[in-house]
């Protein structure tokens, strides 16, 4: 009987494998060639890189950022240079004005101030009625003082607000003494018995003080430029011998604030 022969095991094609699963042996990876490395990189460490034909796209881009930062940060000097210069330029133009014209703050008096229409015998309301005489000094030699519409008088006894009224409207030129009368009055004010006393006492003192206080809306005449509308505030405080008509004046001083905006 012929001799059977049995051919060798030929390597695993591409594809296959070879190994026994029932075993719990699995297909190991095909040999590299020779002459060839496997290097394995994390994935975490693969850097992208972006293909050719977006190369040059993404230079464009990055130059256009860059510039329009450059340009950004240009303005932004510019504007800064610009509020600088202003500054100095305003700094300087006062200096100037007030070299030139050295002005002075006017200076304001009480000169005349009579009480009517207060009953200190009665627990009735009263309705006092003061005629206010002011006077002001504009020391200033080129330099006018517009006195606008919207101001506000008061007279206080204490904190008891008694009567209010307005100044008239006017112009003060330069070097300039302007004396303004202004009627004041109120309405149904209710002393309390304190204040009644109070003003009783005083007058047997013959010493009632009164505060007046005025707010005007003004503007300066420089020349021929006038300046925007600036406020003054006058505080006096006015001690009188009496409270009726025509009453002595005792004593009286006045401060005044401007406030430019």
């Amino acid at each position: 009987m012929a001799e059977r022969v049995h051919p060798a095991d030929s390597p695993p094609q591409s594809g296959q494998f070879s190994g026994n699963f029932s075993s719990g042996e699995f297909p190991r990876k095909p040999a590299p060639p020779p002459a060839t490395y496997v290097i394995q990189v994390p994935k975490d460490q693969i850097y992208r890189v972006p293909p050719p034909e977006n190369a040059h796209r993404l230079q464009l881009l990055s130059r256009k950022k860059a510039s329009r930062s450059s340009s950004c940060r240009r303005c932004f000097c510019y504007f800064l240079a610009a509020i600088v210069i202003l500054v100095v330029l305003a700094v300087i133009s006062g200096g100037v004005l007030y070299l030139v014209f050295r002005p002075e703050h006017p200076n304001y008096s009480v000169e005349g101030f009579s009480v009517s229409g207060i009953n200190l015998t009665s627990t009735s309301p009263i309705s006092p009625k003061f005629d206010v005489t002011v006077r002001s000094r504009n020391g200033n030699g080129r330099i006018g003082i517009y006195y606008e519409k919207g101001s506000a008088v008061d007279v206080f006894y204490g904190d008891v607000d008694l009567c209010n009224g307005v100044l008239p409207v006017f112009y003060q030129p330069a070097n300039n003494v302007t004396v303004v009368r202004t009627a004041l009055s109120g309405t149904r004010i209710q002393l309390t018995k304190g204040v009644r006393k109070g003003m009783r006492d005083e007058v047997s003192k013959k010493t009632v003080p009164f505060k007046l206080r005025i707010k005007a809306p003004v503007r300066i005449k420089v020349g021929s430029v006038k300046t925007w509308t600036l406020t003054v505030k006058i505080n006096c405080d006015v001690t009188v011998d009496k409270l009726t008509a025509p009453s002595r004046i005792v004593s009286r001083t006045c401060s005044h604030k401007v406030k430019l905006w």
